[in-house]
């Protein structure tokens, strides 16, 4: 177990405040935690699945998308031999798409490696694609009850507060004191328990704004609480301003179907879908390029539609116009009927797009 400098916590835990603790938040857990989807399965694959979901995603939004993707694939085999397409597809509106890749790449090492198994040993569990500390203390402590700790953002703010540590929301000298106090407090039994019971403090009751202190099972010991800073810790990190960017989506029409462009591996959401886009005023962006590609251009007209859509610190502003193509198109771009578009790999702002439709425009095409 990692020793831990007591200069850098103003109040560590005795063995014996440490028991009072586990068994105040376990008890707190035992009647407050909530009934989820992969609280119901010692399976480590399918735990693994709510981890790579529940990544920088709200727990409602993740719920169901993980049972429609253990319904598509419900072992790590079936996700190693799936097409990554149809991965994607599945995927389609939770962002962060390196997850799913990097979820699909671990199941194939699960395949080849562990015989379709998530590793037992924490070294192998983080050789895995895409599996990193927090992960692998998850998995290993829920699913097997290895006594694996983790840090996630809401432990990160838990922490904090209790122990009353002055500093930045995810900067690596708070991370690292978090991450002694965890391994220092993991019990030996109900691991599990206890992480998920620190996570579930952190999302329903010390939460970023308005922490509910009245209600939470540690008030009493609280530093935060006690020197009346519990809105002032962790530290806010300061954040870069979103750019603004403008763009056009052009809606093409052949009879019932659309044409969409696949981005390109490598590009950032490679391997999915969208209406082609270009950057308003030319010059391009990471994201998409300046200019039409040969043979595509939008038709004079009211716009169809207008949104929003924030990705990668980038405010976009799109206008969705009715366009036209001529001549072939290259391995890019196909043609889609309209109920493909479901089961397919959209981005998040095609899909959005599309369904602020009411109804097909007229065929330019």
């Amino acid at each position: 177990m990692t020793a831990v400098t007591t200069s850098l916590f103003p109040a560590l835990p005795s063995p014996a405040r440490a028991t009072r603790l586990r068994s105040r938040l376990l008890g707190w857990y035992g009647e407050n935690a909530r009934d989820l989807p992969w609280r119901r399965t010692s399976d480590a694959y399918a735990i693994l699945v709510s981890e790579a979901m529940l990544q920088q995603t709200q727990v409602a939004t993740v719920v169901d998308y993980y049972h429609r993707f253990l319904k598509a694939f419900p072992d790590a085999r079936s996700l190693a031999d799936a097409k990554e397409e149809d991965v994607l597809a599945l995927w389609s509106g939770l962002g962060y798409y390196r997850r799913a890749r990097s979820l699909q790449s671990a199941a194939r090492v699960m395949v080849t490696e562990h015989a379709g198994h998530f590793p037992m040993d924490p070294k192998a569990a983080l050789d895995l694609p895409g599996v990193g500390r927090y992960t692998a203390g998850a998995v290993l402590s829920i699913a097997h009850g290895l006594p694996q700790a983790l840090v996630d953002g809401n432990v990160e703010r838990v922490f904090s507060r209790f122990f009353g540590l002055d500093g930045v929301s995810g900067s690596r000298e708070l991370v690292a004191q978090c991450w002694e106090l965890a391994e220092l407090l993991v019990p030996q039994e109900r691991a599990g328990d206890w992480n998920q019971a620190l996570m579930e403090l952190g999302a329903l009751i010390c939460t970023p704004r308005q922490a509910a202190c009245a209600e939470c099972p540690l008030k009493r010991s609280c530093q935060a609480r006690k020197d009346g800073r519990v809105s002032e810790l962790p530290r806010p990190k300061v954040r870069v301003a979103a750019k603004a960017l403008d763009v056009e989506m052009l809606l093409i029409r052949r009879g019932s179907r659309i044409l969409l462009e696949q981005r390109a591996d490598g590009q950032a959401l490679g391997g999915l879908w969208q209406l082609p886009t270009r950057v308003i005023g030319g010059g391009g962006s990471r994201l998409f390029d300046g200019e039409w590609p040969h043979g595509l251009g939008a038709v004079d007209g009211p716009d169809l539609g207008r949104l929003r859509h924030g990705i990668m610190r980038f405010t976009i502003r799109a206008r969705l116009r009715l366009g036209t193509a001529r001549g072939r198109k290259g391995s890019a771009f196909a043609w889609f009927e309209a109920e493909q578009l479901e089961a397919l790999g959209l981005t998040a702002m095609a899909r959005k797009a599309l369904a602020g439709l009411k109804e097909w425009p007229p065929e330019t095409d």
